[in-house]
């Protein structure tokens, strides 16, 4: 593995910070704390900063010593509403939030690659670091479009990764084309009429409804679907009543449909749409279905899949390859690569504990690689 040794050098500062933020999440579009950080490091270095894009985010503006292309460089900021049970010395100090999904990791990284660039300023073109809130499906990267981010920061290309718990430290991967699926969130609300529990005549029972939809809607994918299709519907949440001899008069189900065709996406929500409406009229009740979209299909540039791979191979010969698979999670730097040409890999660090886990570790020898690869990418990019 060969990283600079300006970076190896400054690995200790990159550690503090890392476990700084880690012992301090904040949720989506709450980053006040991190993104004060990560401002005031910024400034530090002397790159161009500004606050506020989609509410919490940050982007960083740095020109090269000589004429180049803009090249865009993301990390995700927000943690999630996990209670963390690590018991590190930099545990969580906030109940209820933890970092389980290394944004921490991400944000220093991001910091490392700037810390490079602004002190050794070798480089063609512009780099625009972009600091990116809310992540876990609250739209951070939507706000932030929608904010002007690439109007107010154009960018020639963009660029990404995400901490990998289950491949070995120093391993790199890409996946050119689709990578990641696409999700729709959804809420299904059935209103039906309370009554006592020992009285059920009297009223209509919602949770039975509910209950007999969750069984419906898990025989979508097996008997609409293609089998050749890659879709998944899952009801996550189950939420009616507050006592015990109460029949509710409301009933709530809630889930996510992570999928690869739009088309074959939209099917199902038909589908959906179709048993609520049935469920409706059988019961006499109303079955309301609010359906939303909250990721796109990340889909990698297949040029600059390459162009990402090449920099990876700087750093770790061989340990950086092409990826075959197709992973049914989803990531938000998908709306990003809607609107400018770029690529997002995966950076291991071989923990073996799953992301969004109450004992989720990071391992922080990774910190220097994420940095050097992130840095790596603007010297070969500005000037291409």
């Amino acid at each position: 593995m060969t990283i600079p040794h300006r970076i190896t050098d400054f690995a200790d500062a990159l550690t503090a910070i890392r476990r700084d933020l880690h012992a301090h999440p904040e949720l989506g579009f709450q980053e006040v704390r991190t993104s004060g950080i990560v401002a005031a490091e910024l400034a530090r270095l002397g790159i161009e900063v500004t606050t506020g894009i989609g509410k919490t985010g940050v982007v960083g503006v740095l020109h090269g010593n000589r004429p180049g292309r803009r090249i865009g460089l993301r990390a995700d900021m927000d943690a999630l509403p996990i209670h963390e049970q690590t018991n590190l010395p930099f545990a969580s100090k906030t109940p209820g939030v933890m970092h389980a999904c290394g944004h921490d990791a991400h944000t220093t990284m991001l910091l490392g690659a700037a810390r490079y660039l602004a002190e050794t300023r070798d480089f063609a073109g512009t780099a625009v670091f972009i600091f990116q809130p809310a992540e876990e499906g609250l739209g951070g990267a939507r706000a932030m479009i929608a904010d002007g981010l690439f109007t107010r920061f154009p960018c020639d290309e963009v660029y990404g990764l995400h901490n990998s718990p289950f491949h070995a430290p120093g391993e790199i991967g890409v996946k050119p084309g689709a990578a990641m699926a696409g999700a729709n969130f959804f809420d299904i609300t059935v209103t039906g009429k309370g009554c006592h529990a020992a009285m059920p005549e009297a009223g209509v029972d919602p949770v039975v409804i509910a209950a007999a939809l969750v069984g419906q809607m898990q025989g979508i994918v097996a008997r609409n679907v293609p089998p050749a299709e890659r879709i998944v519907l899952s009801i996550t949440q189950i939420h009616a009543g507050a006592a015990y001899n109460v029949i509710p008069g409301e009933a709530t189900l809630a889930g996510t449909v992570r999928y690869f065709n739009r088309e074959t996406a939209a099917l199902v929500t038909a589908r959906m749409q179709s048993l609520c409406d049935g469920a409706a009229l059988a019961y006499g009740v109303e079955v309301r279905l609010d359906m939303r979209n909250v990721f796109d299909v990340l889909e990698n540039d297949p040029t600059l899949s390459q162009a990402m791979l090449a920099a990876a191979r700087d750093l770790v010969g061989e340990q950086a390859r092409e990826k075959t698979d197709l992973v049914m999670g989803s990531e938000d730097f998908a709306d990003m690569l809607q609107v400018v040409p770029g690529a997002y890999c995966t950076v291991g660090h071989g923990s073996g504990v799953p992301l969004h886990n109450a004992g989720y570790v990071f391992d922080d020898a990774s910190l220097p690689l994420g940095a050097a690869l992130m840095a790596r990418l603007i010297e070969r990019r500005g000037g291409a």
